[in-house]
């Protein structure tokens, strides 16, 4: 530890610190338009002076660094002053020097409101100009239909260049020309293309940047603001939705170390029309073959009438429902005394029979970065899950890390050592064969990801059990490492894993259930990623008229997302709570809801009258569930174990995996309903098509 002055106050801080950094912990406040603590040191926006006693001049506090100030001729600490009259004007040249070309067109800017050089021109600025020239004016790019640009704002403050180059690791945008004609564009002024490029209009401190899809809609203070949580994939990234009335505006990023840091991808932030489009927002019943609009009774007096004279029932779920409504479901089915109940529509071999372990990332998202040795099977992380993708670009950047894939040849952002395409390529490793296995035999922290490529395919057991010896073989459990890694594609099905929403032994998978003849009914909880044949009775429970609703005989409007409180389990296993920040539309209610007014017409009355009662109910079952915001660690040894046992000597295909995300902006009923989302996967399908 080093000891320094800040502004008369002594502090001990590591002698890694910036002066930036310092000032901060003695609590002072820097203003700064080009440092951000994920990139890299710029130093180029010079807003962060401070003045050093004996200096000749101020110096920039963000790459000024504490190891570089010199003691005093009797070794007294360092003294740094961020409020002498020296720091005020040089702070207030800085900003008059920042403004000479800024427009000033505040009224208009969508970053007005919520602008760093409005407020710090507030805070550090000087009340008038010395400069009378005209302004330079610089044309607007096209950089996607994400990102809006106004380049006459700019400031060259580059966090969006060292976003894209850094985190994203999509190095598309950056400076041309030099002095007053530098001009912040992409290459060849195309589209961006990575999954994460709307970050950059959140970085950018005075508005050149701003989202497309929400330009001129509203002003940041008529919105109100809820805690939530993303259910586009399985991260759970930590979000918070922003609405005004009864409407759904923006959706932002909140900090979450543990999970998304404070990124999220472009499909979380921008299906907010997707929640309002395509919506189910009355009951619906098929008669001579056509879905006509019904009142919530009739709708129940049908499904009634057809279950009382069914002898099969069964129910799946799709990939947005919530803890709650997927508990209730299965007390409802238990009820009816139907065991054929399955959360699985992509055919993953997962099953809660092995225990928690067996299907969560057990080295938790944050815990990437204690790895040194990482193996990816079957899967694209840049797709299926960005911001785990993010983590492990970000510890190979800062590490010499070894990263191995055995699946589809894809851009990850990322060096890696390619091994092969599929299962035999595994086998080999289980053997020994290829120096990647010394790798993870010789790491101390060995992490192996497998993915739902390698779990969903007909030879998806052989696959996992040998992803399982292979864990066993090379160590991936130590006292303080649980290096299983199991990354999922979908919000619910962590959840419903965890509650056993998936068949016993003899009863009947999504599969089966989804062909003719195997169930008389099947109740449908949101699978909209599944083919269902002809002769089976469905109810369909879902928010959008998407693939199931299609192939419904009753449709009963259930509720999204952000329309509900609920619970979803991450793919690392953490328990979170989304919180209900608007309300369904038309008749449309909560899922849990639903299904328990549906019980009592059932004559099988569900034990729970609110949601209260039912989450007091599922933590009875499922204590893990009371747990907000932890991990609860199973038993990796057994797990892996069972794995291994029940795989036995199956055989493997010669076919390659293959990522269970084709488009990674049509993922889901929500993402398919959003013009934006299909508008900037036919940007992506024309870049492609123009590359090849």
């Amino acid at each position: 530890m080093t000891k320094i002055i800040v502004d008369g106050i002594e502090v001990d801080v590591p002698a890694d610190y910036t002066l930036m950094q310092a000032c901060e912990a003695a609590g002072a406040e820097i203003p700064r338009f080009c440092y951000h603590e994920r990139l890299s040191i710029a130093g180029n926006c010079r807003m962060c002076l401070v003045e050093i006693k004996g200096a000749p001049k101020p110096v920039s506090s963000c790459s000024w660094g504490v190891s570089d100030c010199r003691p005093g001729p009797n070794g007294e600490p360092p003294e740094i002053s961020t409020k002498s009259a020296t720091v005020k004007k040089a702070r207030e040249g800085v900003m008059e020097f920042i403004l000479i070309n800024h427009p000033l067109d505040c009224p208009i800017c969508d970053q007005a409101g919520q602008c760093d050089l409005q407020d710090q021109a507030m805070a550090y600025g000087a009340d008038r100009s010395r400069f009378k020239e005209d302004k330079r004016a610089i044309p607007d790019k096209y950089i996607g239909p994400l990102v809006k640009t106004s380049m006459n704002r700019c400031i060259q403050c580059t966090r969006c260049v060292r976003f894209c180059a850094e985190v994203a690791g999509v190095p598309e945008i950056g400076a041309l020309w030099r002095g007053e004609d530098t001009e912040i564009t992409t290459y060849l002024e195309q589209a961006m293309t990575s999954e994460l490029q709307a970050n950059v209009a959140d970085l950018c401190p005075v508005g050149a940047l701003t989202h497309r899809p929400s330009a001129f809609n509203f002003r940041p203070w008529e919105l109100t603001h809820t805690d939530s949580v993303d259910v586009m994939d399985a991260v759970g990234s930590a979000i918070r939705v922003d609405t005004r009335g009864r409407d759904v505006m923006r959706i932002l990023p909140r900090l979450n170390e543990d999970i998304n840091e404070e990124w999220i991808s472009d499909k979380t932030r921008h299906i907010v029309d997707g929640l309002h489009a395509q919506r189910l927002d009355r009951p619906y019943v098929r008669d001579n073959g056509k879905l006509r609009p019904a009142t919530w009774a009739e709708a129940f007096e049908r499904i009634a009438a057809k279950v009382k004279s069914s002898k099969k029932i069964g129910a799946i779920v799709g990939d947005l429902a919530a803890v709650e409504e997927i508990y209730a479901l299965k007390l409802l089915m238990q009820a009816l005394g139907s065991k054929n109940i399955d959360s699985r529509q992509n055919g993953t071999v997962l099953h809660s029979k092995f225990g928690r372990a067996s299907y969560t990332f057990n080295s938790t998202i944050a815990g990437i970065e204690e790895a040194d040795a990482i193996l990816i099977i079957g899967s694209n992380p840049r797709v299926e899950a960005s911001l785990v993708n993010v983590r492990i670009r970000k510890h190979w950047r800062n590490t010499e890390l070894p990263i191995a894939v055995i699946g589809e040849k894809a851009d990850l952002t990322y060096d890696y050592a390619y091994l092969g395409a599929g299962a035999e390529t595994l086998a080999d490793l289980v053997s020994g064969k290829g120096d990647f296995a010394k790798v993870l035999k010789d790491a101390k922290k060995p992490l192996i990801i497998i993915g739902q490529g390698a779990l969903t395919r007909a030879d998806g057991l052989a696959v996992y059990g040998l992803a399982a010896q292979l864990a066993q073989d090379v160590g991936v459990i130590s006292d303080d490492w649980n290096g299983f890694a199991v990354l999922h594609t979908t919000a619910s099905q962590v959840g419903a894993l965890d509650v056993g929403f998936v068949p016993e032994d003899g009863a009947l998978t999504a599969a089966e259930m989804a062909k003719a003849g195997f169930v008389d009914v099947l109740y449908n909880l949101g699978a909209d990623e599944l083919d269902i044949e002809d002769d089976t009775f469905v109810i369909y429970q879902g928010s959008h008229g998407d693939r199931g609703a299609h192939r419904a005989d009753v449709i009963l409007p259930g509720a999204t997302y952000t329309e509900k409180s609920g619970t979803y389990v991450n793919t690392e296993g953490r328990v979170q709570m989304a919180f209900r920040a608007n309300f369904p539309p038309g008749d449309a209610r909560e899922d849990w809801a639903i299904i328990r007014a549906l019980s009592d017409v059932l004559g099988q009355k569900l034990p729970f009258d609110s949601l209260e009662a039912l989450r007091r109910h599922l933590y009875a079952a499922h204590p893990h569930m009371a747990a907000i915001d932890s991990v609860s660690q199973g038993d990796l040894i057994s797990a892996l174990k069972a794995i291994v046992k029940e795989a036995g000597k199956g055989t493997v295909s010669k076919e390659a995996f293959l990522s269970p995300v084709a488009n990674f902006y049509f993922t889901n009923p929500i993402a398919r309903a959003s013009e934006v989302m299909a508008e900037c996967s036919a940007v992506r399908s024309n870049q492609l098509q123009a590359a090849e």
